[in-house]
């Protein structure tokens, strides 16, 4: 993929007090552009994931529930009696309903999650499965929350941050999220972590790059939440889906690119863009269960457990500090 030089004419007068409008505007400023991989879960953005991770391509989510399915009791076990269980960018909980299950000393579960509407209907059913429980949804970005509903201030706390999350961010991002997660959960306590593992380009190519298009068509409608929240005018038609290895930093990276050369306004904003120019949506850090380790580690984390098939692992961390 070319990479050009890029325009933005009219950005800097723009002024908003969205944060949406206002990460799109300063992200299509960019040199290269990019935007922030937590907007693409709006309600439509989530259904779409929930599709990928069905896909037969796509084998993160089918690895990580058969790894908590085989080791549930396990993990489980490492939970303390009348357990808080906080689950950091919940989606549809399919993966802490297998823990919750497997783990009578749960009290409460709160689920926290970027898509209120999606959030909401979740939680419902979760009432209706788990009637013992208490159900506290949080409708928050999990990349900058800090503080947890008072009401779960007594009992021991328990994080979960499943589906290879962390991959999504910058590894200076999850150093820095890993200790604000410490914080909140507090010092002596558990964190149960989804990491994807490195493995072979070809593997990690076609899951990301599904026969049945739909990462493709979870990436573009970003471009339609754009258009739909801020009445920007992009053809969704003249943009395609790239994704690929990015072997040096063993990371996938996603992109959006132009496919010819063409303007586009948002909010009072006139972006253009040349034939083949990106715009940067995600990336996907992949890591290898010692590097993901001496992440933990430095960021106030000790090792208790990992559990693996080779192509994604689940780590039990312990809080160790109170950094």
């Amino acid at each position: 993929m070319s990479r050009v030089r890029t325009a933005l004419r009219t950005a800097p007068a723009v002024e908003t007090s969205d944060p949406f409008a206002a990460d799109v505007i300063a992200g299509l400023a960019g040199k290269p552009k990019r935007l922030p991989p937590k907007y693409f879960y709006d309600a439509a953005g989530s259904a779409l994931f929930e599709s990928i991770t069905r896909l037969p391509e796509y084998y993160p989510t089918r690895s990580e529930l058969a790894l908590l399915g085989a080791h549930a009791a396990a993990i489980a076990a490492l939970f303390p009696p009348g357990c808080a269980l906080i689950e950091f960018g919940s989606g549809s909980s399919r993966k802490a309903r297998i823990l919750l299950g497997a783990a009578a000393s749960v009290g409460a579960y709160i689920p926290v999650d970027i898509c209120g509407e999606f959030l909401q209907q979740d939680a419902a059913q979760l009432r209706r499965d788990f009637p013992h429980l208490t159900i506290r949804p949080v409708v928050a970005d999990f990349s900058t929350l800090t503080e947890l509903p008072p009401e779960i201030a007594a009992p021991p706390r328990v994080g979960l941050f499943p589906g290879s999350t962390i991959g999504n961010l910058e590894p200076h991002e999850a150093a820095q999220f890993l200790r604000r997660v410490g914080v909140m959960l507090g010092a002596g306590s558990l964190f149960v972590v989804g990491v994807d593992l490195v493995k072979s380009p070809d593997i990690l190519y076609r899951a990301y790059n599904d026969a049945a298009g739909v990462t493709a068509r979870f990436n573009l409608n970003l471009l339609a939440r754009i258009n739909r929240e801020l009445g920007a005018d992009f053809d969704l038609a003249a943009f395609e889906h790239h994704a690929f290895y990015n072997g040096e930093r063993n990371r996938i990276e996603m992109h959006l690119a132009s496919t010819r050369r063409q303007k586009v306004r948002v909010c009072d904003a006139t972006i253009e863009f040349r034939a083949g120019e990106t715009i940067h949506t995600e990336n996907s850090y992949k890591y290898s269960v010692d590097s993901f380790q001496a992440l933990a580690q430095g960021s106030g984390w000790s090792p208790l457990a990992v559990w693996s098939d080779g192509l994604f692992s689940v780590h039990a961390l312990r809080r160790t500090d109170d950094r």
